[in-house]
């Protein structure tokens, strides 16, 4: 195996005369690296304003009219509501007021006063009518109870804990029974140990 020559024409080729192109981070030629640039971006703003200040007014299409007040009618045309005339009404370059918006991310109670909070007896009813049904029957009645003198919140999730208690102890019941009549008639005879 031998090595190539140093000056292998596979290489890239040089730039005609020889010289390197010049780098687009470099300054020009006899020009300081920390110089203004020689002419402004067509994209930034006019010196006389700042970039961060509002933009400048737009000329309104009624300047003509002289030194009224936005909204005067001119002295050769008739009032509003008058026949004869026609008033422009509100500029078209002007934005309606809204009324002011809370702001976002506010914690508390929902607007439109307070709450009056869920009662904790309904809510453990449903939760139960699934665990242990009996349990949810009772604390429905409970709640049902409470809710009639509290005025809180929650009279459906009990009576939803109440219906759901009752169907499934009534299905656990039936599951049961069911169980227990067939051990008593598959194991009457008396030859099961």
């Amino acid at each position: 195996m031998t090595n190539p020559p140093p000056s292998d024409p596979s290489g890239p080729p040089e730039p005609p005369g020889g010289e390197q192109p010049p780098s687009p981070y470099e300054p020009p030629p006899g020009q300081s690296p920390y110089a203004p640039p020689p002419e402004r971006s067509p994209y930034a703003p006019p010196p006389e304003r700042s970039p961060y200040g509002p933009p400048p007014p737009e000329p309104s299409p009624y300047a003509g009219q002289g030194d009224q007040p936005p909204g005067a009618t001119p002295p050769d045309q008739p009032p509003f509501g008058q026949t004869g005339g026609y008033h422009p009404g509100p500029q078209w370059g002007q934005q309606p007021s809204y009324a002011p918006q809370t702001p976002y991310g506010q914690y508390g109670p929902a607007p439109g006063g307070p709450s009056r909070g869920t009662n904790v007896l309904a809510i453990l009813s449903l939760i139960f009518a699934f665990v242990f049904s009996p349990a949810g029957i009772v604390l429905g009645h409970l709640a049902k109870r409470q809710l009639r003198t509290s005025g809180e919140e929650g009279d459906q999730l009990a009576t939803w804990g109440l219906i759901l208690g009752y169907v499934f102890t009534a299905l656990g019941l039936l599951v049961c029974c069911g169980w227990i009549a067939l051990v008593v008639f598959a194991g009457g005879d008396g030859t099961n140990y």
